[in-house]
């Protein structure tokens, strides 16, 4: 990974600041939260401890605490509805509909309380409707007709019977000793519908008693006993319950902005309701101008359940858990948050005494409006300045990073350069800068230097140590000469031999070490001429088949022509010794490849061999002087034949490399294509 990179993840251990704040707002909220909590659960307590003086209130509702299907609740209608089969005017959700057990949802019923007035709306699927042509006609059974039985607290039962000849508005029938009375204070509508009938009906509140039953009777045919019923508690009615005006009273008196209280009975029924919560969102305003920065916020704070479900329950018993903890003498409280609308309520539990005796349980809403604005303001200035902050920070790490890592590959690339050019002269960049780059940059320098000045002794060392050994083997040379005159004994006389092939070796090794001054000399001083270096290397190919025949020799061209500008006896010193680095390290029957191809601008002369690849760390030491890697003795191994070689291809313009293949190594010779024309100008 390269420095920018590095720098640039470095850079990312800023987020850790939002990170904190965004805990620290959480933390703030959640004990602002629970501040409220507490607050809101002392002012639970101290109301229902006020609801404890109506006992009377929560007993008339019947209940003993035990949830019943027969119970039948009716809720309290903001509007007086009209009598016409519809229910749009009783501002109920569907949800408050209830349906008649045992008819898989065919019948739907629901009861509403206004004023002095109980309404009952009753719809029902029924393929084919069977008017009542007259009281007698059929009888009780033979058409559709809807009951309504009542009970007071004394057991007095009292029969409501509604039978439509037509659609349209009809008054109650009460049934009086087994005779249909019409009760002209029961008004009632019924509607056909396409897929049955809608009955709606208005009953003064004092013709009800405490327990009511439905039933409803849907007729297949006007001349067939077969009949469907479908009846909700028909024999035993349930209690009627509906909210008590002096609880609701009551309760209005706390009634606050952003407050909702709710009091229900043992079973959870709701008896009195007062007060309504904030339809903003949480934060108000403000929040709504963060955008994304709002949601972000709810990602961030303590999820809760929906606060949809802190809405009282459409069918007038509320069934939240904590309630029903409450119902069971147990303080409880609800966190509700939709993460959608951002809206928050927090709501307390408290059960209700009247002595010992639980009568019913108060529950206390409230929106934490206050406490999402503070925290979304808090959330926003944070995310903006953590958020400028980061990309600041981020941006100059980045500038920084790309300073840095430009400085630091501009020193690389010189420092690589140094290796093929003269180290002693080269200026490293940055070796002017007073910081770490500058101080490695003048280290570099420092060891280039001594580098350079290495690589200039080993250059130089087989010319001096030529020049300097060259008289005393001159001396050596002439002392045996003149030994051999004088008389010697078969000992001393083998001892000569051995003395003079010895000087004969180390003489051989004196020219080969001075072979390279002197190509440095000839190179300077060669007179360039014109040569098709195709032509001079298939002739050598073939010259070198002849000479090694346990090696295998193969020439290849890109071309027919390669006109060239040079020194022939140089290219083809270059040659041998590439040649003979090849033999020395290929086995026999193996072929060694000769090619000459253009690379753009360039020959590219290669010779490439079989055999065993090149040590990496040999690649930048392999052309310098007197250095191999050969094992034995002799003195073509001092490692002067590719150093040579280099010699000549620099000379004429160009470039040497190795490399190593699939199967061995190869050289590349690359020489200017134009090399005539620059000799000639």
């Amino acid at each position: 990974m390269n420095l920018r990179r590095q720098l640039l993840l470095v850079s990312l251990l800023t987020l850790v600041l939002p990170w904190a704040g965004c805990q620290f707002i959480r933390e703030t909220e959640t004990a602002l939260r629970e501040g409220q909590q507490r607050m809101l659960s002392g002012t639970a307590q101290a109301i229902a401890d006020s609801l404890s003086q109506f006992p009377s209130e929560f007993l008339a509702a019947g209940t003993d605490g035990t949830f019943r299907d027969s119970q039948i609740f009716g809720h309290s209608l903001v509007n007086e509805p009209f009598i016409d089969g519809y229910i749009d005017d009783w501002s109920l959700s569907e949800e408050s509909i209830r349906t008649l057990p045992g008819n898989e949802g065919a019948i739907r019923f629901s009861f509403g309380v206004f004023g002095q007035y109980v309404y009952l709306f009753v719809e029902a699927r029924d393929s084919t409707v069977i008017y009542a042509a007259a009281p007698s006609a059929a009888g009780d059974a033979f058409f559709e007709h809807i009951d309504l039985l009542s009970i007071d607290a004394v057991g007095t039962r009292s029969e409501f019977t509604f039978r439509p000849e037509a659609p349209g508005a009809l008054f109650g029938q009460r049934l009086v000793e087994g005779e249909v009375k019409e009760e002209s204070r029961i008004q009632a509508h019924w509607q056909d519908t396409p897929s049955g009938y809608r009955l709606e009906a208005r009953i003064p509140r004092q013709l009800l008693g405490v327990f009511l039953g439905l039933s409803v009777t849907n007729t297949r045919s006007a001349s067939s006993p077969g009949i469907t019923r479908s009846s909700y508690q028909g024999s035993t009615p349930g209690r009627f319950i509906t909210t008590s005006p002096i609880l609701t009273s009551a309760v209005n008196g706390y009634a606050q902005s952003d407050l909702r209280l709710i009091v229900t009975d043992r079973a959870g029924w709701r008896l009195a309701q007062a007060g309504q919560l904030g339809d903003t969102r949480g934060g108000g305003a403000e929040a709504g101008d963060l955008g994304w920065m709002h949601r972000a916020y709810n990602a961030l704070l303590e999820q809760g359940d929906d606060a949809v479900l802190a809405e009282p329950h459409p069918s007038g018993r509320e069934q939240q858990a904590y309630l029903r903890r409450a119902l069971e003498a147990e303080a409880a409280s609800a966190w509700f948050r939709s993460a959608q609308s951002g809206r928050a309520v927090i709501a307390v539990a408290r059960p209700i005494w009247s002595g010992n005796v639980q009568t019913g349980a108060l529950v206390l809403q409230q929106g934490t409006d206050a406490i999402l604005s503070l925290t979304n303001k808090s959330l926003g200035r944070l995310i903006n300045f953590t958020l400028i902050a980061t990309l600041g920070v981020g941006l100059v790490l980045l500038g920084y990073a790309s300073w840095l890592s430009l400085r630091v590959r501009r020193l690389s690339a010189a420092a690589e350069r140094a290796l093929d050019e003269d180290a002693t002269q080269l200026a490293l960049p940055s070796a002017n800068a007073s910081d770490e780059i500058g101080d490695l940059s003048r280290s570099f320098s420092q060891v280039l230097r001594q580098l350079g000045n290495y690589n200039e002794y080993l250059r130089t060392l087989a010319s001096k140590l030529s020049h300097e050994l060259r008289t005393p083997l001159t001396i050596v040379k002439s002392s045996l000469e003149n030994l051999e005159h004088e008389p010697l004994t078969d000992d001393a006389r083998q001892y000569t031999a051995r003395a003079r092939d010895g000087a004969a070796r180390l003489q051989k090794i004196l020219s080969a070490m001075s072979e390279a001054s002197r190509v440095e000399e000839l190179m300077q001083n060669a007179e360039p001429e014109a040569i098709d270096i195709h032509d001079a290397l298939q002739s050598a190919t073939a010259a070198y088949a002849g000479a090694w025949p346990e090696r295998r020799f193969r020439f290849e061209a890109s071309m027919d022509v390669a006109p060239f500008s040079g020194s022939p006896e140089m290219i083809m010193q270059m040659l041998d010794k590439l040649v003979d680095n090849a033999i020395g390290f290929s086995g026999k029957q193996d072929e060694i490849v000769i090619s000459l191809e253009t690379k753009g601008d360039q020959y590219r002369l290669s010779v490439a061999n079989p055999g065993p690849p090149l040590p990496d760390r040999m690649r930048t030491q392999l052309f310098d002087s007197m250095v191999s890697v050969r094992e034995g003795p002799g003195y073509e191994h001092l490692g002067l034949g590719l150093y040579i070689a280099m010699l000549i291809a620099k000379g004429h313009g160009g470039t040497i490399r190795a490399e190593n293949t699939h199967e061995g190594v190869v050289f590349h010779i690359y020489l200017p294509i134009n090399q005539t024309e620059n000799n000639r100008a």
